[in-house]
């Protein structure tokens, strides 16, 4: 009988240690959309136990990056145009809010002091841009939303979102939209204009406009 593997860390540690390598990897777009993730196979490949293996895979499950069926196994999650929709639907409705409570608290305009970590995160988007790293520049985007989010001051608000951004970044690593060098930027800064003039309208509008680019680029892949 063969000695029983011993994770080098103890349980959760090492489960979240595979979780975060699993993670970068997904996010990187490899392994690709579809693919199985075998437990034997990765118990073998990072010297773990199934046990640490699965409960890694959970967790990578809750974030919606892996998708495990009962009996079948698990898959890097592939997102649809019904989970893109869904995901997008969701995203309005927490970034509409925060936007609403913002302008309650700021009825004048936003301040400095509530626009400098925005633009900070927009001149982070453009400098990822600038570099041509794609995966750079979905982590940059994500930021800028985060930012946006997060000026509002509601710690669940905060908290629901960002459990949506290991998702939305998945996507963005799937399908790359159609965008010329810089025009994420400045379609950033517009849209951040924009919030503190039309509120709501303008969250929903910049969304809608992302997904049908999105679903151009999707359906451009496919053809």
């Amino acid at each position: 009988m063969s000695p029983r593997r011993r994770d080098s860390t103890p349980g959760p540690t090492a489960a979240a240690a595979l979780a975060e390598s699993l993670r970068e990897r997904i996010l990187e777009g490899d392994p690709a959309p579809g693919t199985a993730l075998r437990e034997e196979e990765l118990a073998q490949a990072h010297d773990l136990s199934r046990h640490t293996v699965r409960a890694a895979l959970a967790m990578l499950g809750a974030e919606r990056l892996v998708e495990v069926v009962p009996y079948r196994g698990a898959r890097v999650a592939t997102l649809d145009d019904a989970a893109l929709i869904a995901l997008q639907q969701l995203r309005a409705a927490l970034e509409t809010e925060a936007v609403r409570l913002l302008g309650d608290t700021h009825p004048s305009g936003w301040p400095i002091e509530v626009r400098a970590p925005i633009d900070a995160a927009i001149d982070a988007l453009a400098s990822a841009e600038g570099s041509a790293d794609w995966s750079a520049t979905t982590r940059a985007h994500a930021g800028v939303h985060r930012a946006i989010v997060a000026a509002a001051d509601s710690p669940r608000i905060a908290e629901a979102h960002a459990h949506l951004e290991a998702e939305i970044l998945l996507l963005l690593a799937q399908v790359r939209p159609d965008y010329p060098s810089g025009g994420l930027t400045a379609e950033h800064r517009s849209y951040v204009d924009a919030l503190g003039r039309e509120g709501g309208a303008a969250v929903r509008e910049h969304l809608a406009h992302s997904t049908a680019l999105i679903r151009a680029a999707r359906a451009k892949n496919t053809n």
